[in-house]
């Protein structure tokens, strides 16, 4: 080939170049990364406590007066009615007491009988002038003392009457007996427990629970209750009351909880486990294998959105769980973060989202 020849070749060669040079370089398709999207939560502990079923409200049963106890027919656990007669006292005093009120009472309108002719005389004798003010102001004294003194004593009467009935212990709800204070022959004094009354109308499921427990919203929580020896017996109920002081011993406070409609397996006495659900408020949790750090601060990589380009993030971490991490803040719910492949990335590199994966 000659000189000519040369030139023409290297020519086209060059030109060819340069119109390779002009055509613009395909668009990189981005880092193929692992990604999730980001949504609110809850998450919640149980925690499990040994308690026993016990009365809402229990009585104290006690006579008004002081007497001697003829008899008690009633033992514990024995079911008692309303109306149903729990203890007796020798009542000869009050039969006495009473005899000798109405004695009185008939003394004394003997004497209104009397005081009261005597008066409408003198009140007669007055109109016709044949008797002195003085006597008609005595006989009508009289007649208002005679009255006050019946009035007296029909008051003594019935005050007799109730003492006589207060010889008997009646209970005014239906129940069961759990304690006796009382024999049969002792002396009691007014106001005396002589027996203790479990109420049937409503029933409570009590706890001794640590304080760290009481320092979280443990009066919110819906508690499930359940027989120790059947757990399939199940009833729910709140917290209706909460010791104000710890047991010296234990160091517990005892905390009672309202049950909603318990079945009759759950008696008194029985021995019941409680689970209290405590849940916290919205949280957020992402894979453990999207944390990585910003300097001294945990971090995760964000996807923006509409350009597929990462920028790092700090977040505050709340607790570590096996397979995810919970976070305080730095995200919210609908943002989206590379949750596989956040080796080697940088601010600004554009990515390409694999198919989304559920953390």
């Amino acid at each position: 080939m000659n000189s000519f020849g040369r030139a023409a070749v290297i020519a086209l060669l060059g030109a060819a170049l340069g119109s390779c040079g002009n055509e613009p370089a395909p668009q990189s398709e981005g880092r193929p990364v692992g990604v999730v999207t980001v949504e609110a939560g809850q998450f919640s502990d149980d925690i499990q406590l040994s308690g026993e079923i016990q009365a809402k409200k229990d009585l104290g049963l006690g006579f008004r007066i002081a007497g001697r106890v003829l008899e008690r027919p009633v033992n514990v656990g024995d079911r008692v009615n309303a109306g149903q007669i729990i203890a007796r006292l020798e009542p000869a005093l009050e039969q006495n007491a009473l005899t000798a009120a109405k004695a009185a009472l008939a003394a004394a309108r003997g004497e209104v009988d009397t005081a009261r002719r005597t008066f409408e005389r003198q009140e007669r004798l007055m109109s016709e002038g044949f008797t002195t003010r003085p006597r008609f102001d005595q006989a009508q004294r009289a007649q208002e003392t005679a009255q006050a003194v019946l009035e007296n004593a029909e008051a003594q009467v019935e005050l007799a009457r109730d003492r006589l009935g207060f010889t008997e212990l009646r209970t005014d709800v239906a129940g069961v007996v759990t304690a006796r204070q009382i024999e049969p022959g002792e002396v009691v004094q007014p106001g005396q427990i002589v027996v203790q009354i479990a109420r049937d109308d409503d029933r409570d499921a009590v706890f001794n629970v640590p304080a760290t427990v009481l320092d979280t919203h443990l009066s919110d929580a819906r508690i499930r209750v359940a027989l120790a020896d059947a757990p399939s017996v199940t009833a729910y109920g709140t917290v209706r009351e909460v010791a104000p002081q710890a047991d010296p011993v234990t160091r517990t406070f005892a905390v009672r909880v309202g049950l909603q409609n318990p079945p009759e397996a759950m008696r008194l006495g029985s021995t019941v486990v409680g689970t209290i659900e405590l849940t916290t408020a919205a949280i957020i949790s992402v894979p453990a294998s999207a944390l990585t750090q910003q300097g001294l601060s945990p971090a995760v990589w964000i996807v923006e959105p509409g350009k597929s380009t990462v920028s790092l993030r700090s977040v505050d971490v709340l607790r570590f769980d096996p397979g995810k991490v919970i976070l305080a803040q730095g995200l919210e719910p609908g943002e989206t973060i590379v949750s596989a492949g956040i080796q080697a990335l940088h601010p600004g590199q554009r990515v390409r989202p694999l198919p989304e994966r559920k953390p």
